[in-house]
């Protein structure tokens, strides 16, 4: 006996992506729906070796169902959210909306696995930001050995980001870079994106950091520990898939650098690849349609009592969005659900 599952959002990338990883890790499903806008309506995905047609959204009845992956955005989350919970279906929701609110439970399955059970008040369970979600995976089991107490982290993080149209304008600047009688426009981002870095992800606000940077800081600190502290950089790169950051970290006690590696080796969801050599680390391109947050580049930092450095990279489709939303799922079925 499996779910019901539904994904709404289909039809984007995050979305296209559930269904890849859904089927990839065999979640035990009975029954899938793809749901998308009104304008997207009867649009083909693939769901392992099926193609199914998208539904309305918008006229939905989630009755019936057991769990929904969300991935359209705060305001479509707003309106349906709430419909699918009180539908008795469970959701899973990659959109900022829900991510601070104190009823609902913030997850990356390798950090804070027992905070599931308080899904139930509101039936609904947040997935966070895609930066937070690859650095907290490796920040959590070094704070269990040493207790952080101050993060700095810049990160690089690809155009997939901001989704198709994101994608869309880096590919077209490309080639107008290439193509002296083209126009270099710009719509989605700020400035221009092809071989250029933007630090401006989301809006500004009063403090002069943006809304990114906010949700690195709030969100770790509601995953891991509310005592860390955390300062973040956050910029656009002109990669189409995979996010990177470079972490300074500081500990209360002495962490030895090859502690942390051994102790990163052993972590669920991390892979190790730090050799001092030409090559010895990993980059975006090769973490891409991976499952695994990667980590490079661990030494000390020696300007600072306990601190270590760290190179930190994820395919952000994947672990940074809709792999966690399906880990959740699975967690879910595990703890409280009990069916597959």
């Amino acid at each position: 006996m499996g779910y019901r599952v539904v994904v709404a959002g289909a039809t984007g990338n995050v979305g296209r992506e559930m269904l890849n990883i859904l089927a990839e890790r065999q979640f035990p499903v009975d029954e899938i729906a793809a749901l998308a806008s009104r304008k997207s309506l009867g649009t083909e995905v693939s769901f392992g070796d099926k193609t199914i047609k998208t539904q309305d959204l918008d006229t939905f009845d989630f009755t019936g169902w057991d769990i929904a992956l969300f991935a359209v955005g705060s305001g479509p989350t707003k309106e349906y959210a709430p419909k699918a919970a009180a539908a008795g279906c469970v959701v899973i929701d990659n959109s900022s909306l829900y991510r601070y609110d104190p009823d609902v439970p913030l997850i990356v399955p390798e950090c804070n696995p027992q905070a599931i059970h308080g899904y139930s008040k509101k039936n609904i369970i947040a997935n966070p930001n895609c930066s937070t979600a690859q650095m907290v995976v490796a920040l959590k089991p070094l704070h269990d050995r040493a207790k952080i107490k101050r993060v700095v982290v810049s990160t690089y993080q690809s155009v997939s980001g901001a989704g198709k149209e994101g994608m869309d304008e880096l590919w077209d600047q490309t080639k107008a870079v290439y193509n002296p009688t083209s126009e270099i426009e710009h719509k989605k981002f700020t400035k221009q994106i092809a071989f250029n870095v933007i630090p401006h992800i989301d809006v500004f606000l009063d403090d002069g950091s943006t809304k990114e940077e906010w949700k690195m800081v709030a969100e770790t600190k509601k995953i891991i520990d509310p005592s860390i502290k955390v300062t973040a950089t956050c910029v656009r790169v002109p990669v189409f898939v995979g996010h990177s950051e470079a972490v300074n970290i500081e500990f209360e006690d002495f962490l030895d650098e090859d502690e942390a590696r051994d102790i990163l080796r052993e972590s669920p969801g991390v892979m190790v690849i730090d050799k001092r050599e030409d090559g010895g680390y990993v980059t975006p391109v090769e973490c891409v349609g991976d499952f695994a947050t990667f980590i490079s580049r661990i030494r000390q930092d020696s300007t600072i009592d306990n601190g270590l450095n760290l190179w930190c990279v994820s395919d952000n489709l994947r672990k940074g969005a809709a792999l966690n939303a399906v880990q959740i799922a699975e967690l879910l079925g595990r703890e409280v659900l009990k069916k597959g």
